[in-house]
């Protein structure tokens, strides 16, 4: 992989972290279905840190699509990150839409131990998401 944009990478990430910091203050009023949909954004951000950071920016929201992207470009892919990707991208919708449940509002239906999970699962992407880039980074140097 050759002719990376290092700024554009460290643009995303940055993002995705910010993005990650921010559930903090949700966890602790108990949002969590905020803290579910922000780890959500926060992954996307990520897996789009790679793609931007490698000359292949992709539009959408499906973390699995954008992992499958990824995986084309030649980028191994663990199966554990691509179980994280499932389970977060079932937060981007229903975390937020009143519309998306029979009745209440998404905010009834979150736990504290899905937020966690959620939090825990996008710290795991992001850290995978830094080791390639990395990886890819010694070839570029």
């Amino acid at each position: 992989m050759s002719n990376l944009d290092f700024d554009e990478f460290n643009r995303w990430i940055r993002s995705a972290e910010k993005t990650l910091e921010s559930t903090i203050a949700d966890l602790e009023y108990r949002n969590y279905s905020w803290v579910c949909f922000k780890s959500h954004q926060a992954a996307e951000k990520s897996l789009k840190a790679l793609l931007w950071g490698t000359g292949n920016p992709k539009i959408g929201h499906s973390l699995v699509s954008l992992l499958t992207y990824i995986k084309e470009m030649g980028i191994d892919i663990p199966k554990k990150i691509f179980e994280i990707c499932s389970i977060l991208s079932k937060y981007y919708m229903i975390t937020r839409y009143p519309d998306t449940w029979e009745s209440g509002i998404p905010e009834d239906y979150f736990t504290e131990k899905e937020a966690r999970e959620a939090l825990k699962y996008t710290e795991e992407l992001i850290e995978w998401v830094r080791e390639t880039w990395e990886k890819l980074s010694k070839y570029e140097k």
